[in-house]
């Protein structure tokens, strides 16, 4: 691979790389798997390590991949910094945590509680009346979510026993039959479904509407007595039997142990009954019980000494591959689907998994008929995770992906120096209602209630086929009530309205919209930071795109080449025609090299800035942006659940700072 190539291929990585990480940081909504994502992030590696001239600090392998949904929560700072815990993966790690204990405290006392997958909370109670609810932030300044926190009703609001100060630490999630609920409302309106109940219970605290707190019913479970005045207590066990007289749900069927196999035993215990719970767990915490001797054993730099957290490995299962179908998406992508004999992982019934690309089949030689071992990648995508050959059937044939569009006939086409086939019809139905839903999704025009379905149902009966006939359909109100295509006549309403607002939605989401390749929504808006309007991108060429932050010679090219065709310029002519805006919304690009010799690290949830957006202005200032912590980092900038990063800034004596430091320096 020539210079050039190696270029062009480092683009390539670097935008899928950054488009995985949305679909999975921000819209809980992975297309691939863990697997498939570190393969290419393992190529872009070896390839920046190879090329050191291409090197930049935006590059995936160089920066974090979550962002964070705009907000305004108030910020509150901690009493008590509220700090991660040590993570242990194997029997091995736990017995020498036990021993180390052993050998630093006489007889030591345990505590095994199941480790609650939420989003923790500190609540503070003043003469026995909850006043204040803070999510964990970076671990000194949380957000305020007092509001959505009074509307969780399992939660006592005054305490039996008046006590001056009271704070606690506890997890705030949502049942299994409440996630079933929500979802089926999301499924009756057209929207998206929720991935996992953790997601769904952090971002419904979040909300500014308290009311959806209270619709969604979220629940908590009180697991730490951080701090209170008036009483004294000896032991962690006794702080809980306190908590829950005060009418609080506590760690459920925490146990007390002496020894390390009764440690083993009850961690054992939990995993085999975890999928069966309302509630989700991501592991079994090992505590010390005693106050003093916590205290004796201290903290490291990053963690506390008196605890550990075990991490449950992927359940896995056996079942039978009865059959390999092919999917086609709104680019063409042609996907490989694994059709499986049902059966039940991770708490539900898995019956299908994603094979990805003809490399990734034949990394795994999946067959037709073979026994395969499944697993859910982070509890929520089923994947394949190896073949088991021994049990393959006699005559078992290599699965090739077809030659032609299962869909349209047409000749199929891979990628140069890529994995995917694709179909190059633009007639091709999958394609055009892929992008039809595309167009409407949340990351693009956010037209509300329009889901696959929906597309699929309008396209089928002849009311659209192709974005623009979207702002058409008001002319049919009547028919599609009578008709039922897309729901009764509030539904009907809702959709139209919905459509009818996104004309105004500016530039940025109609360039995400349309769907060209390697174009998503971060690219759409530096394009929309440094044009006015889409006439002026359609007509600037390769070169003054290619000097774009974050445009290759890929995605110039696919920019231009989409513009250069009479069809896509016709498809912009009717949404013109139709009243959608074409005008950028977005502030122009700043020009200043204010952070010029500056290095910043990214660390968790900001509170108005996404990560890429803060990204976008160092860098937009001269600045760098890391993935890792140094002597030679400037500042970490830390939002909600930050991490390890923060610890090792604190360490390294790297000044930290909050997104309200940033704005007054960018300001």
């Amino acid at each position: 691979m020539d210079k050039e190539q190696a270029k062009a291929r480092i683009d390539e990585l670097r935008k899928q790389l950054e488009y995985h990480n949305d679909r999975y940081y921000n819209q809980d909504d992975p297309e691939i798997s863990d697997f498939e994502y570190d393969v290419m992030s393992r190529e872009l590696r070896a390839l920046e390590a190879d090329h050191p001239e291409f090197a930049s600090a935006d590059s995936p392998t160089q920066k974090v991949g979550g962002t964070a949904a705009k907000r305004e929560l108030r910020k509150v700072e901690h009493d008590v910094p509220v700090i991660s815990l040590q993570d242990g993966f194997s029997k091995e790690e736990i017995e020498a945590f036990y021993t180390r204990i052993r050998e630093e405290i006489a007889d030591p006392v345990f505590v095994v509680e199941k480790k609650i997958d939420g989003l923790s909370v500190v609540l503070r109670y003043y003469d026995g009346e909850l006043k204040e609810a803070i999510t964990r932030g970076d671990g000194v300044i949380g957000e305020s979510v007092y509001e959505n926190v009074m509307e969780i009703r399992a939660l006592p609001k005054v305490l039996r026993e008046k006590l001056p100060y009271v704070e606690v630490r506890g997890e705030v999630y949502m049942t299994k039959d409440n996630f079933e609920k929500a979802n089926r409302k999301q499924a009756e309106t057209g929207g998206k479904l929720y991935q996992n109940q953790r997601n769904i219970a952090a971002g419904t605290l979040r909300q500014l509407d308290s009311s959806i707190v209270r619709e969604r019913g979220l629940d908590i479970f009180v697991f730490n007595l951080e701090v209170c005045r008036g009483r004294t207590f000896s032991s962690h066990s006794e702080t809980l039997e306190w908590m829950a007289e005060q009418g609080f749900d506590v760690s459920p069927e925490y146990r007390i142990c002496r020894t390390f196999p009764e440690i083993w035993e009850a961690i054992e215990g939990i995993a085999e009954g975890r999928w069966d719970l309302q509630y989700g767990i991501d592991g079994a915490v090992v505590k010390v019980d005693s106050l003093e001797a916590r205290r004796q054993l201290g903290m490291t730099s990053k963690v506390p000494r008196w605890a550990v957290a075990y991490k449950y490995p992927p359940e896995q299962q056996e079942t039978v591959v009865e059959d390999i179908t092919v999917q086609v998406g709104r680019t063409g992508r042609i996907t490989p689907l694994a059709l499986l004999k049902p059966v039940r992982i991770a708490g539900s019934t898995v019956s299908k998994a994603t094979l990805h690309n003809q490399d990734y089949i034949d990394l795994k030689d999946v067959r037709v008929g073979d026994t395969v071992v499944v697993q859910k990648a982070g509890d929520i995508i089923p994947e394949i995770s190896r073949v088991i050959p021994e049990k393959r059937r006699p005559g078992a044939v290599r699965f090739t992906l077809p030659d032609r569009c299962p869909i349209c006939g047409s000749e199929t086409v891979r990628e140069e120096n890529g994995a995917d086939l694709r179909c190059p019809s633009d007639d091709c139905y999958g394609k055009r209602v892929r992008a039809i839903e595309y167009f409407a999704s949340k990351d693009a025009m956010n037209m509300e209630g329009f889901g696959p379905s929906t597309a699929e149902a309008l396209y089928d009966s002849g009311y659209v086929e192709d974005i623009a006939d979207l702002y058409t359909l008001k002319k049919y109100r009547e028919d599609l009530i009578e008709a039922g295509t897309v729901g009764r006549e509030k539904s009907v309403d809702n959709l139209l309205n919905s459509i009818e607002a996104s004309k105004e939605n500016g530039l940025t989401r109609l360039l995400t919209g349309l769907g060209i390749r390697n174009i998503g929504k971060q690219s759409a808006r530096v394009l929309a930071q440094h044009f006015p309007d889409l006439d002026a991108v359609m007509a600037a060429d390769a070169e003054e795109i290619k000097a774009l932050p974050d445009f290759g010679d890929i995605a110039a090219a696919d920019l231009t080449a989409y513009f250069a065709e009479p069809k896509n310029r016709e498809l912009i002519e009717k949404l013109r025609q139709q009243g959608v805006s074409m005008v950028s919304t977005e502030e122009a690009a700043k020009q200043d090299d204010r952070f010029a010799g500056m290095t910043f690290v990214l660390t968790g949830t900001l509170p108005t800035l996404t990560r890429s957006e803060a990204s976008e202005i160092i860098q937009s200032f001269g600045g760098k942006v890391s993935g890792s912590v140094s002597k030679k980092t400037t500042y970490v900038l830390a939002g909600e659940e930050a991490g390890s990063k923060l610890t090792k800034a604190q360490s390294l004596g790297v000044e930290v700072i909050s997104e309200d430091d940033f704005q007054r320096m960018i300001q």
